[in-house]
């Protein structure tokens, strides 16, 4: 048989094919770009929408004229207020601002002329014009009352005030000071309060070393109860050196001479009358004791000194000895 060959494809036909394909692939990347292309305009025409519709008001709005330079200054100010704060200045330059305001004020015919003040007892007069600040060119158009009242009634001394203003020169100030009550000891430091349990004073000025003394936690605010007790009992209040609350429940009472007394945490009143008929009618507390236990209703405990024990002891002893002995003798 004979052998036969395909037919080899003409240089031509060759050429036409790659010229098709190239040119398919061009249609087709210019496609793809158009797609793009109309994607990322149908995006930016929905910002330019989105964009309008909030920043359009704004962007049309026709300031009046100075809106730049008020806005700058209102930045500067504060940014310069901010500095100030941070920087802890705040006080110094309210300072200076209000005696430039006191200075034009009182140049104007404000300056304080008068200045009355009523109730003062333990605080001076420096004293309550220094808390109210006052100074000497303070004026009375710039003094804010409502602030003087609130540094003064923050004093513990002070338990009322008033500041009245009376143009152009005048100024009323009236306090109601709390009065010393007692001495109050905690955690080794006595300080003076007041009736209502207030520190009055952290130490104890020598003018108030006689007052009543009150030992423990939570003794401060029942001051006032166990005082107006005592006072009912006048003879055992005069030998009382110090009232030790315990527990804040109950009171223990330390007389001059040493004995304590250890009153109930109820009916205290009736456990004093028992201890003053006691005291009347068997003279109790002259005896050699260092504690009377009041705190059972139906009985009173003592318990004697070290020396009175010890001669209790010797006494029986002696007794029973003599008794034995003559017993003895009998026999």
């Amino acid at each position: 048989m004979g052998t036969w060959a395909l037919p080899e494809p003409a240089a031509t036909d060759h050429r036409r094919l790659a010229r098709s394909l190239k040119a398919k692939a061009r249609r087709r990347d210019a496609a793809v770009r158009r797609i793009q292309a109309a994607s990322s305009s149908a995006t930016l025409s929905r910002w330019r929408r989105f964009a309008w519709r909030w920043l359009g008001p704004i962007i049309e709005l026709d300031p009046p004229r100075g809106v730049g330079a008020v806005a700058t200054i209102l930045i500067i100010g504060a940014s310069i207020g901010y500095g100030v704060v941070k920087g802890g200045h705040a006080d110094e330059i309210a300072t200076q601002v209000q005696d430039i305001a006191d200075t034009a004020a009182n140049a104007a015919g404000f300056r304080l002329s008068e200045i009355a003040l009523t109730g003062e007892r333990q605080l001076s007069r420096e004293d309550i014009l220094g808390l109210a600040g006052i100074t000497g060119h303070s004026s009375l158009l710039f003094f804010d009352a409502a602030h003087a009242r609130a540094r003064l009634l923050a004093n513990p001394w002070i338990a009322e005030a008033t500041v009245l203003k009376f143009y152009p020169d005048r100024l009323r100030i009236g306090i109601k000071e709390r009065a010393a009550f007692a001495l109050w000891q905690r955690q080794g430091r006595v300080a003076v309060i007041a009736a209502d349990g207030t520190v009055l004073e952290p130490s104890v000025p020598a003018q108030f070393a006689s007052l009543p003394l009150l030992v423990g936690q939570g003794a401060e605010r029942e001051a006032k109860p166990l005082l107006a007790l005592l006072a009912q009992f006048p003879d055992i209040a005069g030998k009382v050196s110090a009232s030790v609350l315990v527990a804040e429940r109950r009171w223990n009472l330390h007389l001059s001479d040493g004995v304590e007394v250890l009153l109930p945490e109820t009916a205290p009143d009736k456990a004093l009358q028992m201890l003053v008929d006691l005291d009347r009618d068997k003279k109790l507390l002259t005896r050699d004791i260092v504690a009377v236990d009041l705190r059972l209703p139906d009985r009173v405990t003592v318990r004697q000194s070290d020396t009175a024990a010890a001669a209790r002891d010797e006494a029986l002893k002696a007794a029973e000895k003599a008794a034995k002995k003559k017993k003895g003798g009998e026999a």
